[in-house]
């Protein structure tokens, strides 16, 4: 009969939040899978726990997964866990989980914390519905790509960011969304932890002059619900024609229009070209 894996969530700082029931768990285990062993180690010997260890990243899971799995499918239980958190979440145990899925061997979760729920609860920006975007893409214009597809978005969103990459983000989260309230979350659980609640524009300028430190959550307020149009697509046209002659350049002419009536921006420009 084959084992179980276990995601066992371990505390995003202090070592406080770590279960009774996920040291159970580890102590049960017959092998814990790691994202860096060098970080679980210390988290073990904090509990006074031994337990074999085997590496499990980003860099080796297509190799390691199939190890784990092999044990797995053995009948050995292995606890998969991660630098912090709850391990698949942004993390490569997703591919892991979706292994055993496949091969039949049952997955069980063992609950903690989770950066972007705490961040979420913090921000006092909407809870009801929200979007986790995981860390962007370090491409520049990946990255761009990736905040244009989200301008309209509605929900509340969530992004994880190093402290080196930070103001770069924000001033790409500025020029997509504009200026829009969002809450910066850092060093969650941990000495230092923070929470700044304040708009985009503010929190570029607030970190072009002190640089920022520690791990981030951003918590990004969504687009205004889009509003119905004011006038029909031919009459958009017009307005578009008007500007034009004025001497605007089309692009400004179709987002100023767009903004004025709420004709959507992509279809108001394909109009006007048509023309």
């Amino acid at each position: 009969m084959a084992g179980i894996l276990y995601l066992v969530a371990t505390p995003i700082g202090n070592l406080g939040d770590m279960s009774p029931r996920a040291l159970e768990t580890l102590e049960a285990a017959d092998f814990i899978a790691a994202e860096d062993t060098r970080v679980s180690v210390k988290l073990l010997n904090h509990f006074d726990m031994k337990k074999p260890l085997v590496s499990y990243h980003e860099h080796n899971r297509a190799s390691a997964g199939q190890a784990v799995l092999r044990r797995l499918l053995a009948g050995e239980t292995c606890a998969l866990v991660t630098d912090a958190g709850m391990p698949a979440i942004s993390d490569p145990g997703e591919d892991l989980v979706r292994l055993c899925a496949e091969a039949g061997v049952e997955v069980r979760v063992i609950p903690g914390g989770c950066a972007l729920v705490c961040a979420l609860a913090l921000s006092g920006l909407p809870t009801g519905r929200f979007t986790f975007e995981g860390f962007l893409s370090v491409n520049r214009k990946e990255r761009r790509e990736r905040l244009e597809a989200l301008k309209a978005e509605e929900r509340t969103m969530v992004f994880y960011e190093a402290p080196h990459k930070l103001l770069t983000t924000l001033e790409d989260l500025c020029e997509a969304f504009g200026d829009r309230p969002v809450s910066l979350c850092r060093e969650l659980t941990k000495l230092h932890e923070e929470t700044v609640r304040t708009t985009l524009f503010q929190a570029a300028e607030r970190y072009r002059e002190t640089p920022p430190k520690g791990e981030f959550v951003l918590v990004v307020a969504g687009a205004a619900p889009r509003k119905e149009a004011a006038v029909t697509l031919e009459e958009a046209v017009e307005l578009v024609r008007r500007r034009r002659a004025e001497g605007v350049r089309m692009k400004e002419a179709v987002r100023e229009v767009a903004d004025l009536t709420g004709v959507n921006k992509n279809e108001l420009y394909a109009a006007v070209i048509k023309e």
